[in-house]
């Protein structure tokens, strides 16, 4: 057999995957069915209108179908620069979005315009998953930076870790796994740390349509010396349900959009055209709908919070977006106990050793529970079979 790569082999296997297998051969009654809190993804179809505005374009407009601009389309880049500057009181031109076949490929292009194999670059954990996959794919260091018990990361620790191979640090907020928001004074430490350092600051935002704050959650569009530092990253999946059609969104400097170009020519040429079209007609026709949305999104949130501070043992440590970061009573590990919670309490959720480097000790003491897709009789469920599962 020819060899494999071994960056590729190095990694692990997807984790929202492995979770899926465990529910082969385990059935659930009718009366207790299985709650999913396992993957961060809308299950409902976008709202009708944005379902027909794609149907129409499918019929009806022949350059739907065919290849498109290689940074976007040029009407939702604009868009997309229209709003972020609205969003964040800063000036963001079309020049400096690029349109992407979903977040991760955001995130995969603003890496390939960072670094290389050799080199390395700051993650905060628990990490969002795939973020370490994509460094390990590439031969890329990942550096760990914990989270503090408040599940944010120190400027002051990362600081120290940046070395002469350091080429970025990444920050998701809304996090994904904790659902920690990361304050805007903290964002500002992080920039500057960065702009002093000559990093990159890569800032995955595809919650950002589900934050509780009012306003702006940052200012750092509005710096004059942004374009050396900031790369953002977003999604239309999340916000418009647009899941399977694959559309997310860079924000960066017009010189690193040259660099973006090459690497997304080279992997997809371009985004679906039927996926920007439903992007658009969302950002300019469901901003009340979203409202909505977000406001459902809090509810459960904070119906997750309430169900799970009543939880003897159980200790919530953050929430927000799509997610709670739970620590759990038992002795065993995350990682053995996940399959156990399916067969015995039809829960299915992901362990924290997912979201951790293999020797960090907090990986086996948490789960990530996505509680996006539960509604509050469900939390409540949830809350009552985490409560009744003994290790």
């Amino acid at each position: 057999m020819t060899a494999f790569n071994p960056a590729l082999l190095a990694t692990f296997a997807p984790p929202v995957m492995e979770a899926r297998r465990w529910l082969d051969g385990v059935t659930f009654d009718v009366d207790r069915p299985l709650i999913n809190v396992s993957q961060a993804a809308p299950v409902d179809p976008p709202p009708e209108g944005l379902r027909r505005a794609i149907a129409e374009a499918a019929l009806s407009s022949p350059e739907a179908h065919l290849y498109g601009p290689v940074l976007g389309n040029r009407d939702l880049r604009e868009e997309v620069a229209v709003e972020f500057s609205r969003a964040y009181g800063g000036e963001v031109q079309a020049g400096q979005v690029a349109i992407t076949q979903g977040c991760n490929q955001a995130f995969c292009a603003a890496i390939a315009t960072l670094a290389t194999a050799g080199d390395d670059v700051i993650l905060p954990t628990p990490w969002y998953f795939n973020h370490k996959m994509w460094l390990d794919m590439q031969g890329i260091a990942a550096q760990p930076l914990r989270c503090k018990a408040d599940m944010l990361p120190d400027p002051d620790e990362a600081a120290g870790m940046i070395g002469p191979k350091t080429r970025a640090i990444v920050l998701v907020t809304p996090n994904n796994p904790s659902g920690a928001e990361y304050p805007a004074e903290l964002l500002d430490r992080f920039h500057d740390l960065a702009r002093q350092r000559g990093i990159a600051l890569i800032i995955d935002e595809t919650y950002r349509d589900f934050d509780s704050r009012e306003g702006a959650p940052h200012n750092l569009l509005t710096r004059p010396d942004r374009d050396d530092t900031l790369i953002q990253l977003y999604s239309f999946s999340k916000a418009y349900k647009l899941t399977g059609h694959r559309v997310g969104a860079l924000l960066a400097s017009t010189e690193r959009m040259a660099q973006v170009e090459k690497f997304l020519d080279t992997v997809a040429i371009s985004t679906s055209q039927l996926g920007q079209i439903g992007a658009l007609w969302g950002m300019r026709n469901l901003r009340d709908w979203l409202a909505q949305e977000r406001q459902e999104i809090l509810s459960r949130r904070a119906a997750t919070v309430t169900a799970l501070q009543g939880l003897e043992g159980w200790k919530l440590k953050s929430a927000g977006a799509y997610f709670a970061w739970v620590e759990h009573p038992f002795a065993e590990s995350s990682a053995a106990l996940a399959p156990r919670l399916v067969r015995e309490a039809g829960v299915l959720a992901l362990p924290g050793t997912m979201f951790t480097p293999d020797a960090d000790p907090t990986g086996p003491r948490h789960f990530r529970l996505a509680f996006a897709n539960v509604d509050a009789a469900g939390i409540e469920q949830l809350a009552a079979r985490l409560a009744g599962f003994a290790a």
